[in-house]
């Protein structure tokens, strides 16, 4: 009996590590409403350098965060440098105010079901604020990268 449980805890283990997003791997597409409410896919960005941010309102980190990702973007924006910020906030006004307040410019999408989100899900997002960055070929080089390491890294991927 222990020797069938511990295989099946290796082979769970096994599952699980697989199941996880990795360097390497293409990411899940991603349609979601815009701040006009009309559907927008991360495969419309197709052949950029993207920043794929989970983040809320409500999140201060995630808040802290958006002053950094915004210069990053208007930086690198033009060289072909994309965010597409995935809100988990379940009000769609305080999306908008923290939107405002925050002055952001890029791709912004937002799922209603916040944490019940299908899309976090795919994600394997289990904490905010949480990132992937994808080469132009849409596949993840960086998960979680912050600060100077995601400048250097971006700046190296427009190039």
């Amino acid at each position: 009996m222990k020797k069938a449980f511990l295989v099946f805890l290796v082979l769970m283990s096994a599952f699980a590590s697989k199941a996880q997003l990795k360097i390497g791997d293409a990411v899940p597409e991603i349609a979601l409403p815009g701040t006009a409410d009309s559907i927008i896919k991360l495969s419309s960005l197709s052949g950029k350098v993207v920043l794929v941010d989970f983040w809320a309102s409500w999140c201060a980190p995630c808040r802290a965060a958006n002053p950094f990702v915004q210069k990053l973007y208007k930086k690198y924006g033009k060289d072909g440098f994309e965010v597409f910020a995935v809100s988990l906030d379940v009000k769609k006004d305080a999306w908008i105010k923290a939107i405002k307040k925050d002055k952001l410019t890029y791709t912004l999408v937002y799922d209603k079901d916040g944490w019940r989100s299908k899309v976090a899900e795919s994600f394997f997002v289990d904490q905010l604020p949480t990132n992937f960055l994808l080469d132009r070929q849409g596949k993840i080089v960086a998960i979680n990268v912050e600060g100077k390491e995601m400048f250097d890294m971006v700046k190296k991927l427009v190039e």
